[in-house]
């Protein structure tokens, strides 16, 4: 009989430990499992041959988009449009390339970018996303079944920027998070088994931005914190009371109007000798403008110990803000004008935030800077490249250029950008917008119509 037990306690263990490698290898959201672009994975290739990490396979059936898929059991889940592009799809793959099913579900945005741009959250057998025009839609990820659907643009009453709604749903405890800004709220959330209202935040009357909320714990309590247009803030997620704001970006222009912040010419792509200015949050605030160029807001929060980071393009810079103990109030810490990301994101590793910054929409340079301080560590070219996006794994950043589709495997140091390998993805149409995601040592790369999958170990 004891010898039973053992063997039942045994098994129990072993099971428990499978199920905590596959939740730690499951990357079933925007940017991975905590929305900030870091995977747990380990054992990955530390080089990579002259062209690249092997394939493993490659479809053309996406769909055109710039979302990103996430892999949830054995299979692989992404959105794109249809062949009319009239309609979004969500579509189920096996983790060999073999399509499962396609479906249809919301209107894409119809103006400038309308390919699909929502990366699905799964939760609990269902999948949820929210089209281009606003729609957030649950789907049964078995048969990829309609569940429910919510037209949220009308409904809310959305008001949005030049591009639609670019959201990724925050799942949790039965709710399924959306902000469509405007009038009438800021924040909503809905019942994840029903679509029904469970709150709205207060309006901020502000235009929607593109930010995918993340949910962070603090001193025993939990905050939503999501971005419109002009405003970060943090939302109760038992009430959708709005706890704090920040806008303290909104100085006035210069003068005689904006000037560019850096040289638009071949020089903007050489990098700039880190003697000749400042550093990080001590620059001088009177030699660039300080006001955006739009209300243009696309990247997630960094969240650590209380701290929040946030940066976007267009001369918009980097902010750091300190949380009240009750999480009723921010303190700004400092403020970085060199790191200003366009919409590739950024990740946090050993202390140092590394990701691109915005020179021009075609054009950027790559950098990292300080966690604590806002120091500028380095601020380089990418020889041939330009900005992109950034994840990272196994001790080392993944670069995605967005000019070229270069991918690249780079060794986190903070005094270079220092490239060990690189690819290029020649696959599919459209800008490299689509962020990479590593899981069970695959990489997954997509380029409009293109999902491609690499073999990180060998």
């Amino acid at each position: 009989m004891k010898r039973k037990v053992l063997i039942f306690m045994r098994n129990v263990f072993v099971m428990m430990m499978l199920c905590a490698v596959v939740t730690a290898q499951e990357s079933a959201q925007w940017r991975g499992e905590h929305r900030n672009g870091i995977y747990s994975e380990q054992g990955l290739l530390k080089t990579w041959a002259e062209n690249g990490p092997a394939m493993i396979w490659e479809t053309l059936d996406a769909g055109k988009g710039y979302s990103s898929p996430v892999i949830s059991g054995n299979r692989l889940y992404i959105t794109g449009l249809n062949e009319d592009g009239d309609k979004e799809i969500f579509s189920a793959y096996e983790l060999d390339g073999k399509k499962i099913y396609s479906k249809e579900y919301g209107a894409p945005w119809k103006q400038s970018y309308p390919d699909a741009r929502t990366t699905p959250a799964i939760v609990n057998g269902k999948a949820y996303v929210i089209s281009g025009s606003g729609e957030i839609v649950c789907f049964n990820i078995a048969d990829g079944a309609v569940v429910w659907t919510v037209d949220g643009g009308t409904v809310f009453e959305r008001k949005t920027g030049n591009w639609g709604t670019s959201e990724c749903p925050l799942v949790f405890d039965n709710k399924v998070i959306y902000t469509p800004a405007g009038e009438q709220t800021t924040m909503v959330a809905l019942n994840a088994a029903t679509g029904e209202t469970v709150w709205k935040s207060p309006p901020l009357g502000d235009v929607g931005a593109y930010v995918s909320p993340i949910l962070i714990n603090y001193k025993g309590k939990r905050q939503i914190v999501g971005g419109t247009g002009v405003n970060f803030f943090g939302v109760d997620p038992e009430t959708g009371d709005i706890e704090w704001k920040f806008d303290e970006w909104q100085e006035p222009p210069r003068e005689g109007g904006d000037r560019p912040r850096r040289p638009q010419g071949n020089d903007s792509l050489r990098q700039r000798p880190q003697g000749d200015r400042p550093q990080g949050g001590d620059r001088p605030q009177g030699d660039r403008p300080r006001r955006p160029q739009g209300k243009i807001a696309p990247n997630s929060p960094l969240y650590q110990d209380g701290q929040i980071f946030f940066s976007q393009g267009y001369n918009m810079g980097s902010y750091m803000l300190k949380l009240n103990d009750d999480l009723k109030g921010v303190t700004l810490l400092w403020k970085n004008p060199d790191f200003d990301t366009h919409h590739g994101g950024y990740v946090l590793f050993n202390n140092t935030i590394y990701g691109s910054n915005w020179i021009n929409n075609n054009q950027g340079n790559w950098l990292a800077i300080d966690w604590y301080t806002g120091e500028t560590k380095y601020d380089n070219a990418w020889e041939g490249k330009g900005k992109g996006s950034i994840i990272a794994a196994d001790g080392l950043l993944y670069c995605y250029d967005e000019r070229r589709g270069t991918v690249g495997l780079v060794n986190p140091t903070t005094d270079k950008f220092d490239v060990v390998s690189e690819f290029r993805i020649t696959q599919g149409e459209g800008p490299y917008w689509a962020h990479p995601v590593i899981n069970n040592g695959i990489l997954y790369m997509r380029h409009g119509t293109a999902l491609l999958a690499f073999n990180l170990k060998q």
